[in-house]
C-alpha cells in the first residue's frame, strides 16, 4: 500500500520570471504564491527540514529547458504541495501516539489531524547507504511489486521533467480479503538536497487512468519518505515514511489502523530483504 524539498517556486528570481511568457511566467508565479502561503503557517522548521527547503531554484530551471504545459503544472503543484504538506506534519513533534514497535526496533506512531484524519508515521534505520536505499525506491519504483508482497504493482504513467511523475498503484488484497484490492492514481515528486531525500505525493486524477475492475479506487495523501544518513554512520539510512490514506469503502476504524500501521512494519522489513540482495 505504499502510495511510494523545498518550496520550489518560492525562490524564482524575477530575472528566470522576466525570461518567461505566457502560461510558464503565469504558472511559476501563481506556484510560487500558493507555496509561499503553505509555507507560512508552518513552525519553524527542524534543521534537516530547513536544509530541504533552503535550496529552491530547481523549477525556474526546469521551465527554461521545456516549457510544460497548463496540466503539467498542475501536477507539479500538486506534487509541492503534497511535499510541503507532508513536512508540516513532520516537524510538528508533538500528540504522536505510539502504535507498534517491532524487537528490532522499528517504530510506527500516528496522530489525528483535524484537516487529513489519522497519519501514520514509520521510523527505521536500514543497513544501507542513502543512496542504494534511494535508488530502489525511486530509480526502480515499478519493481516494488516483485519484492512487497503488499503491493501488486507500480507502473509510471507519466513523467513530467526530472523529479515528478504519475503513478498508478495497485495494493494486494489482505490476508481473508478483509480488505480488498485497492488502487491509487499519485503524483510524485522527488527531491534531494544535500544528505537529505524526500519522497513525496498525493492522490490526482488521470484521464488515461479512470477506475479499474475489480479494484476500489483509494486515496492518499499527503505522504512523503524522508532519507537521511544515520548521524556518525553514513553506510546506515534513516527513513521516516509519512502514510496517510482513505481507503474507502466501508470498514471499521480499528480494522484500518491495523491494517496501516502492520503495513509499514512489513514494508520495512521486505524493503530490507530487497537491499540484502
Amino acid at each position: 500500500m505504499l502510495p511510494a524539498t523545498s518550496k520550489l517556486c518560492a525562490a524564482i528570481s524575477y530575472r528566470h520570471l522576466r525570461n518567461m511568457t505566457g502560461l510558464r511566467r503565469q504558472a511559476a508565479v501563481a506556484i510560487s504564491q500558493e507555496l509561499s502561503r503553505l509555507a507560512s503557517h508552518s513552525p519553524g522548521p527542524s534543521t534537516w527540514i530547513h536544509q530541504v527547503r533552503r535550496r529552491s531554484s530547481l523549477l525556474s530551471s526546469r521551465l527554461e529547458e521545456k516549457p510544460f504545459s497548463e496540466m503539467e503544472m498542475s501536477y507539479i503543484k500538486q506534487g509541492e504541495e503534497a511535499l510541503q504538506k507532508s513536512l508540516r506534519i513532520l516537524e510538528d513533534q508533538d500528540n504522536w501516539k505510539t502504535e507498534t514497535v517491532a524487537g528490532n526496533g522499528d517504530k510506527v506512531l500516528s496522530k489525528v489531524l483535524p484537516d487529513v484524519g489519522k497519519v501514520f508515521r514509520l521510523e527505521v534505520v536500514v543497513d544501507q547507504p542513502l543512496d542504494t536505499v534511494y535508488g530502489e525506491l525511486v530509480d526502480n519504483m515499478e519493481q516494488m511489486g516483485d519484492w512487497n508482497p503488499n503491493v501488486k504493482e507500480v507502473r509510471i504513467l507519466e513523467k513530467i521533467g526530472k523529479d515528478t511523475v504519475i503513478t498508478h498503484e495497485k495494493a494486494a488484497a489482505t490476508p481473508g480479503n478483509i480488505v480488498g484490492p485497492r488502487d491509487f492514481v499519485s503524483v510524485r515528486c522527488s527531491r534531494r538536497r544535500g544528505s537529505t531525500c524526500v519522497l513525496a505525493g498525493m492522490s490526482t486524477t488521470y484521464g488515461a487512468m479512470p477506475e479499474q475492475e475489480g479494484f476500489i479506487r483509494a486515496e492518499n495523501g499527503p505522504t512523503c519518505m524522508v532519507l537521511r544518513p544515520l548521524p556518525g554512520s553514513p553506510s546506515r539510512t534513516r527513513l521516516t515514511w509519512l502514510l496517510s490514506i482513505d481507503l474507502k469503502g466501508w470498514l471499521p476504524k480499528t480494522i484500518i489502523n491495523q491494517v496501516l500501521s502492520q503495513t509499514q512494519v512489513d514494508f520495512a522489513k521486505h524493503l530490507r530483504q530487497r537491499l540484502a540482495r
